[in-house]
């Protein structure tokens, strides 16, 4: 008879989130996150593993889902991570200025002259 088997994929989800349920309702699967400035120090180990994959993004974002990829997470896991490290300060989203938004005149002319062409 063999002992209890010690896989170390086997851990629970709640143990992973340290007992959080439930990630922020604007932290979905296609959701982009930039690393922010700040310090790691004191995060748990599945978290240290989400900030180590933007190390390797030198700089650039990451989909919730490709975080969910690369490690291998279920990920319902990783949108609880990701908005605890949003909540914390170490990971951040990207919010399109409003000055750079075509105005909706132009994009309505844009549709009609295209329904034109056709």
């Amino acid at each position: 008879m063999s002992g209890p088997r010690r896989d170390p994929d086997l851990v629970r989800p709640y143990v992973r989130t340290d007992g959080r349920v439930r990630a922020d309702p604007d932290v979905r699967l296609e959701t982009v996150v930039i690393a922010a400035s700040g310090t790691a120090e004191g995060l748990g180990a599945d978290a240290r593993r989400v900030m180590g994959l933007f190390d390797r993004s030198m700089g650039g974002g990451l989909a919730v889902a490709d975080i969910a990829a690369a490690l291998e997470f279920p990920p319902s896991t990783v949108r609880i991570l990701v908005s605890s490290l949003i909540d914390e300060g170490l990971l951040t989203r990207p919010v399109a200025a409003d000055e750079d938004q075509p105005q909706t005149d132009l994009l309505q002319e844009v549709l009609r002259g295209l329904r034109a062409l056709v």
